[in-house]
């Protein structure tokens, strides 16, 4: 375990931080152990159940930093910091990004290059991630092809913000972070379920939104592309799921539209906005919402 623990900070680090220095054939390699390496501890934790070597402070941790990181990614480096869906002071935003930084999803600068990119091309020639080249490619395929994120190109504003910077810089220690507070709470327990499990997990939960969220589910607006609204993955991804949304609205801040499609991301940002410490929420036009829907119904009628 702790050889794991080791080969995710190295490995997440050596990848997002020398990925335009060091051989293709190399990086890639880099990439399947710091992919498999979570799935190998995560088997193991699976074994370990079978005899019942898990206790409340371990499936607390693995619960808590899901919760915790992956808001780090869904609402700091997706809504915040891509799609600039909302403002926040600078503390709030600072957490977010640590937090996004500790998911081990990547460098946040290219995070968003890479989804900007997405957006642009979506489900077309030039698209990071798309399905049409198969669903492995889009969930896990495109990773390890280590296609450089295009920095300069979609996030230049980006590159001159120091806050933004400093965690870009600094992702290697943030992620070792997520590594060093399970294991001070529970020992290497807690780095297997707090750390590694918890890495596998959030990280294939926010593949499955490339991948799942682009091949099954409902296209309730127009956006022409092939998004569309998972309610499973919406739920395990903390309201992502909701894609044909978001592709339809891309700078909403509220991805589940409706009562009934659950968006914790959305309802955090709610909460932000009533401590007063978040403001100018964007949302879509109500004309412009009635009229993406009724053309996806008149293409599903066609």
């Amino acid at each position: 375990m702790l050889t794991l623990a080791l080969l995710t900070v190295a490995v997440g680090t050596a990848v997002k931080l020398a990925q335009d220095r060091i051989p293709k054939t190399l990086f890639r390699a880099l990439v399947l152990v710091g992919v498999v390496g979570p799935l190998v501890a995560t088997l193991y934790a699976m074994w370990l159940l079978r005899h019942d070597e898990v206790g409340w402070r371990e499936l607390v941790l693995f619960v808590g930093l899901v919760l915790a990181t992956g808001l780090g990614v869904t609402l700091g480096f997706h809504r915040l910091l891509t799609h600039q869906s909302f403002k926040c002071n600078p503390v709030v935003r600072a957490i977010f990004l640590a937090l996004g930084s500790m998911a081990n999803q990547g460098r946040c600068i290219d995070w968003a290059a890479h989804h900007l990119k997405h957006h642009a091309h979506s489900d077309r020639q030039g698209d990071p991630h798309s399905p049409l080249e198969g669903l492995f490619h889009a969930h896990l395929g495109w990773i390890l092809t280590g296609t450089p994120a295009e920095r300069e190109r979609y996030c230049k504003h980006l590159l001159r913000d120091p806050l933004v910077v400093f965690f870009d810089k600094t992702m290697g220690a943030w992620v070792a972070l997520g590594l060093v507070l399970p294991y001070a709470v529970a020992g290497w327990s807690g780095v297997l379920w707090g750390g590694l499990v918890r890495i596998a997990f959030s990280n294939h939960v926010s593949f499955s939104v490339n991948s799942i969220c682009h091949t099954f589910g409902r296209r309730t607006y127009e956006t022409g592309d092939e998004s569309r609204n998972n309610w499973l993955i919406a739920v395990l991804a903390l309201g992502e799921g909701w894609h044909n949304n978001h592709h339809a609205f891309p700078s909403m801040a509220y991805h589940g539209m409706t009562w009934r499609q659950f968006d914790p991301t959305g309802l955090t940002i709610r909460l932000l906005v009533r401590l007063g410490v978040a403001w100018d929420v964007k949302r879509p036009q109500p004309a412009n919402v009635e009229r993406k829907r009724r053309a996806a119904s008149a293409g599903a009628r066609a």
